[in-house]
């Protein structure tokens, strides 16, 4: 085990509080939290920009208004978690690609950034599909 994984945040705790924050989203706002609309709907805001007559003919926008709202603010709150959770266990660094990416793919970077593009491709297009 490496220094920094004996340093992080109990999954223990992390886990009740992410099923906490999910419990209240449901009790409060009455709406599961999810990520994947958020990046559908910030596409439909940047395309808005480029090409506003061709979002408001999409059927799909109709349904799913490309705008900031609680979700969009809530993928928000986990990048800055995210970050505030790795500065307070001490876990912070930069790096561009971890060391098991490095040992699974080797040195070429167009190889890793495939397989990753690939990867999120599949899990968007899963995440998708299931409608979340």
């Amino acid at each position: 085990m490496h220094d920094d994984e004996k340093k992080g945040w109990s999954p223990y705790l992390t886990g009740a509080l992410a099923g906490g924050v999910s419990i209240l989203s449901v009790w409060i706002a009455g709406k599961y939290f999810g990520a994947s609309t958020t990046f559908v709907r910030s596409t439909g805001m940047i395309e808005k920009i480029v090409g506003p007559e061709r979002v408001a003919q999409m059927s799909y926008f109709v349904k799913e208004v490309p705008q900031i709202d609680w979700q969009w603010m809530f993928v928000i709150g986990i990048l800055m978690g995210s970050f505030i959770a790795s500065i307070t266990s001490g876990t912070f660094r930069w790096e561009g690609v971890p060391e098991m990416w490095k040992e699974r793919f080797g040195p070429s970077r167009l190889k890793r950034g495939t397989v990753a593009f690939l990867g999120g491709v599949i899990a968007m297009f899963g995440a998708r599909l299931a409608d979340g």
